[in-house]
């Protein structure tokens, strides 16, 4: 079974580069998806924060700390002891993939002129890419969920290190148990103010099953906006996440969509043509 998973990811990555466009942008249709793409996904600038969040990388790389691991996703709710450095070598997002969700969220932030932005993050791990995202723009607050106390332990204090604590919340338990009530009691909160709740930035990075992230898609799908992103990570990981990003892309609120290899993206806005675009990053 491993065997054959690995042959399908090395078959989609094959399939991926033999298919997707290098265009920078040229065939976008959308000026907004278009500016996405030409100015944000293949700028090349390092910003100010992103040194500190990779030397918290190397930390967790290097560290052979033993942790109580308790994980919801394929290790069915079953603790196991794991190395932090083993966590970090096979969990933690690419750099370059957390960085063009850093630029993206920032250019957001920029959108909404002062707003502050509402992030969803499945899936904590060590919280490198929650940092990322976190330090994006001091307006926003991120909200992550995990399923193992150990881990977002260490997370928590990568972030007091990066100072970005304060701008992160996190639910820690069973996604399954824990998401929807989550989502609904912000919802009710806000309807109680006399205002409205939406995700203006989610990035699906839990577990990598078909059932599981189509629970969670239609879970996070209330409260998109025109405006929103979802990030669904890994969607050429196994057959099944193969298919649960062809059923997402399909959804009938879903407007475009970006395959970027690791991962799918997915906008919502009516007055973007219908397009599902294969690109190279």
């Amino acid at each position: 079974m491993m065997l054959s998973v690995s042959l399908f990811r090395l078959w989609s990555h094959f399939l991926h580069r033999l298919t997707a466009w290098n265009t920078g942008g040229e065939g976008i249709h959308s000026p907004y998806l278009f500016y996405l793409v030409r100015h944000l996904m293949y700028d090349r600038n390092s910003y100010y924060c992103w040194k500190d969040i990779e030397d918290v990388r190397r930390c967790m790389l290097a560290d052979t700390t033993t942790v109580d691991v308790t994980d919801f996703g394929t290790g069915h709710g079953r603790p196991a002891q794991r190395r932090i450095c083993d966590i970090a070598r096979t969990s933690l997002e690419k750099p370059k993939n957390a960085q063009l969700l850093f630029r993206w969220l920032a250019y957001l932030a920029r959108e909404k002129q002062g707003m502050c932005l509402s992030v969803v993050e499945l899936g904590t791990s060590l919280g490198i890419t929650t940092a990322y995202l976190a330090a994006a723009n001091n307006r926003l607050k991120v909200l992550t969920f995990d399923g193992s106390e150990a881990i977002v332990a260490v997370a928590q204090a990568n972030w007091r290190r990066l100072g970005l604590a304060d701008r992160i919340e996190t639910v820690v338990g069973n996604l399954d148990s824990t998401l929807e009530s989550t989502l609904y009691n912000r919802a009710h909160a806000a309807r109680e103010k006399g205002i409205g709740y939406s995700i203006d930035f989610a990035f699906l990075d839990a577990n990598h099953t078909y059932d599981a992230t189509m629970r969670y898609w239609k879970q996070l799908l209330p409260y998109y906006g025109n405006k929103s992103i979802f990030v669904v990570d890994d969607i050429h990981y196994s057959p099944d996440m193969a298919k649960a990003w062809r059923e997402i892309a399909q959804t009938e609120c879903v407007t475009s969509t970006m395959d970027l290899g690791d991962m799918g993206i997915v906008f919502f806005d009516p007055q973007y043509l219908r397009r599902h675009y294969k690109l190279r990053y």
